[in-house]
């Protein structure tokens, strides 16, 4: 069985269901017999390495930000649908995180006002310091 259905990322990223690969086990802890039989802990993985879906750019960025596998494991609700569902919404969280390019920050001069500012910050603090010295014998 083929899964076409299709993960939308960002607007340039798109990636298949079925690049992604699912386990399922028994959530830990207390819970009962249904917690016992039912396989509801969700951990899906997502290998950047060999994924068509990614250009050599975001493939790049994704390897320097999240590494060669990004894994999500999800056991907070009793359904594993729930649990599916909240897997995948992390996983396309996690991905655009890692996606995300930070615009580079173009060096500026401070201005006349911050300069002021600061001078005058640096005079009342060193007023402070000198107000704590003990007095000297010309005072």
């Amino acid at each position: 069985m083929t899964d076409d259905r299709i993960l939308v990322v960002t607007r340039s990223v798109a990636l298949a269901v079925s690049e992604l690969q699912w386990r399922f086990t028994a959530s830990g802890g207390p819970g009962g017999q249904h917690a016992n039989t039912a396989n509801t802990k969700v951990e899906v993985r997502f290998s950047v390495i060999d994924s068509p879906s990614l250009g050599p750019r975001q493939r790049a960025r994704l390897l320097e930000r999240c590494g060669e596998v990004v894994t999500v494991t999800v056991s907070s609700s009793r359904s594993q649908l729930r649990n599916r569902e909240t897997a995948m919404e992390r996983l396309v969280e996690r991905l655009r995180e890692g996606l995300a390019v930070t615009p580079s920050r173009t060096p500026t001069r401070p201005t006349i006002g911050a300069r002021q500012r600061r001078v005058e910050q640096k005079k009342q603090r060193s007023g402070t310091k000198a107000m704590r010295q003990r007095p000297t014998a010309d005072d």
